[in-house]
């Protein structure tokens, strides 16, 4: 099933999913952090316990987002936070944050080799903020990790004619084959992306 893209979306996905003790939770949840209490950061931590993990990440996200979190308090839960935490904080930047005030967290998630933050931080807010060259390089991590570049948001978009991300690719490509270590078959599936689109005759 297709992972709902809207907040709303998210929380009527939670609604129809969650126990009826989970979400009697996440209503009081929600509307703490719609009241601007503090107990609200209470339960983001303890979303997991309260919502099952299955639905933390998308849980936490929707408490975020009711209590209009701004970049200060995201980056404080970032850098406090469970990599769970996190990765939520993440996955919450496109629907909180409009600017690239958030971006180092960003880098510093593209900077771990836990794949599960590293497939976050190459979401919405990375394809509209994050530079060309440190996205390139977030393309190469998720190949050098192992995480699959349906991840990478805007992909076909960014990628296009992109001659210097094409060269990375090949020269990548070429490392490991000298290795002797196989080439990620979703290099190849991000090469023809970079190929510019063909003139008409």
């Amino acid at each position: 099933m297709t992972r709902p893209t809207t907040v709303a979306g998210l929380r009527a996905h939670l609604d129809a999913t969650l126990t009826p003790a989970a979400r009697a939770w996440l209503d009081q949840a929600l509307a703490e952090a719609a009241a601007g209490a503090q107990m609200w950061e209470v339960r983001f931590a303890e979303a997991g316990r309260r919502a099952g993990l299955e639905h933390a990440d998308t849980t936490r996200v929707v408490l975020l987002h009711a209590a209009r979190a701004e970049p200060a308090t995201l980056s404080r839960l970032y850098a406090q936070g469970t990599a769970a935490e996190r990765r939520a904080v993440l996955t919450a930047l496109p629907h909180l944050v409009t600017g690239a005030e958030c971006l180092p967290l960003v880098e510093d998630a593209l900077r771990t080799n836990d794949t599960t933050l590293v497939a976050a931080a190459v979401g919405p807010y990375a394809a509209a903020h994050l530079p060309a060259h440190d996205w390139r390089h977030a393309v190469l991590k998720c190949l050098f990790t192992g995480v699959p570049v349906s991840a990478v948001a805007d992909l076909e978009h960014r990628a296009h004619a992109d001659a210097e991300l094409a060269r990375m690719l090949r020269d990548f490509a070429q490392e490991r084959t000298a290795a002797g270590r196989p080439v990620p078959e979703d290099l190849h599936r991000v090469l023809t992306r970079t190929a510019p689109a063909k003139k008409e005759a």
